[in-house]
């Protein structure tokens, strides 16, 4: 007996050892990938003025420019050849799913065209991200060349060749930022897009802290200040982690069927609408139009432009009432439009139809769908509550406290989610790695 207990223990010992080597070369393989993404945050356009860029993107701190630098982990500030970042693919992948809604035979090819459907739209996806990165990356070069500070013009040489060589770079830069997502999705773990935002954001924390504890250890601020600092982070992170996990399950009921002599299904089932269904596209889209005229008043330099640019600072900046109630609405309006976007009623009430399912209390078809967008439509707010209270408490608390150092709600928002995919997607591995060692194991004492 003790001889079979140490077999088993042994075998199933050495199946995780060596399942667990293979997740551990997805792992290395994610590593290194990201590592050669930062790498190329570092390798900056052919012909910049770095002190005049330094200069200039310190000034455009606070606009639009700075929150993407925030998400680019340095890049836009360093302009970079990854400056564009995998932004443009993210904004086209955006872009698909709304024409979903709009154009039917796009939804059509989503819907009923499989796996063929699927390549053709992601193929789309990917010719839309280089035009747009080819417009943005022009934008880029004509907008750089008309900057300048005390140390000169950003572009040392301006003119047609420079536009040319910035736009094939950060073209170029996008389309391999964009293989390299592709190949951690596919040959890694998590999603490649939101990892590599992830490791941008990510590499900005450790000289925040570091500033953050030299103002304490200046005296700049209590040791008790920096402490409630920390619980508030903690404190936030673990309400991200339950609102991001929290559902609303509907129970749906699916019939039995008799396949010869033995009956099949009759199971009960849950429909998980989550709380926040929008996820972290509602701040980011508010912060970008609230932080565009911020930016273009930063762009002109001409004496005319002085009255808007006071007016401006003065309502339209971080941490003022105005800005704090647009913003607040602004999340509301995206939050339920992009949730209409992603989860369509009448598409799943028909597709619960189809295999059998159905709401207890509740008819198949129209009454179902009224039923799920009543259920969507409250939770929704709660969630665009949650969303708002998340992102508006950081910009209160700068205003107040002028924190030399702060996570924002929508890079936390990034962070938490990425996290929490990591570790569904791991465990997934772990689990289906030991089922298959088992049915391997089992089909090996059949033969």
């Amino acid at each position: 007996m003790r001889t079979a207990m140490s077999n088993l223990s042994a075998n199933l010992l050495n199946d995780s050892m060596s399942f667990n080597s293979d997740l551990l070369k997805r792992i290395w393989f994610v590593l290194i990938v990201l590592v050669i993404y930062r790498i190329g945050t570092y390798i900056p356009l052919p012909g910049i003025n770095m002190l005049a860029l330094d200069e200039v993107a310190k000034a455009q701190a606070g606009g639009i420019l700075g929150m993407f630098n925030t998400f680019t982990g340095g890049a836009l500030g360093r302009m970079s050849i990854f400056t564009l970042n995998i932004m443009p693919y993210i904004t086209a992948s955006i872009i698909m799913q709304l024409m979903t809604v709009i154009s039917k035979e796009i939804a059509n090819l989503k819907k009923e065209g499989g796996e063929a459907g699927r390549k053709k739209i992601n193929q789309i996806t990917r010719y839309l991200t280089v035009m747009l990165a080819v417009v943005q990356g022009y934008g880029i070069a004509v907008g750089i060349e008309g900057m300048s500070s005390s140390y000169g013009g950003v572009v040392l040489n301006p003119g047609f060749v420079f536009r040319l060589v910035s736009v094939l770079s950060l073209v170029g830069g996008t389309v391999f930022v964009m293989w390299l997502s592709e190949q951690i999705s596919t040959q890694g773990i998590g999603n490649g897009s939101s990892l590599i935002i992830f490791t941008g954001i990510v590499s900005g924390l450790p000289s925040g802290i570091a500033l953050l504890f030299e103002m304490g250890r200046t005296g700049s601020l209590s040791t008790l200040f920096i402490i409630l600092v920390a619980v508030a982070v903690l404190a936030m992170t673990y309400f991200v982690v339950f609102m991001e996990k929290a559902q609303r399950r509907v129970l749906v009921q699916y019939p039995k069927r008799q396949v010869g002599n033995k009956i099949f299904g009759g199971e009960a089932n849950h429909l998980p609408l989550k709380i926040n269904t929008s996820g972290v596209i509602p701040p980011i889209f508010a912060s970008a139009l609230l932080l565009f005229p911020a930016t273009i008043m930063g762009f002109s330099q001409n004496l005319e432009a002085s009255y808007w640019q006071q007016i401006v600072s003065s309502y339209l900046s971080h941490g003022k009432p105005l800005y704090i109630f647009l913003y607040f609405l602004l999340i509301c309006f995206f939050s339920f439009f992009y949730t209409s976007v992603i989860f369509n009623p009448d598409e799943t009430a028909d597709n619960l139809r189809k295999h059998g399912g159905v709401v207890l209390g509740r008819r198949p078809g129209k009454h179902t769908s009224e039923y799920l967008d009543y259920i969507l439509t409250r939770i929704t707010v709660i969630g665009a509550a949650y969303i708002s209270i998340i992102c508006i408490v950081p910009e209160i608390a700068i205003q107040e406290y002028s924190l030399p150092f702060y996570l924002g709600g929508t890079s936390l928002l990034i962070v938490v989610n990425v996290v929490i995919d990591m570790f569904a997607q791991v465990q997934t591995h772990l689990l289906s790695g030991r089922y298959e060692n088992l049915f391997r194991k089992a089909r090996g004492k059949k033969r």
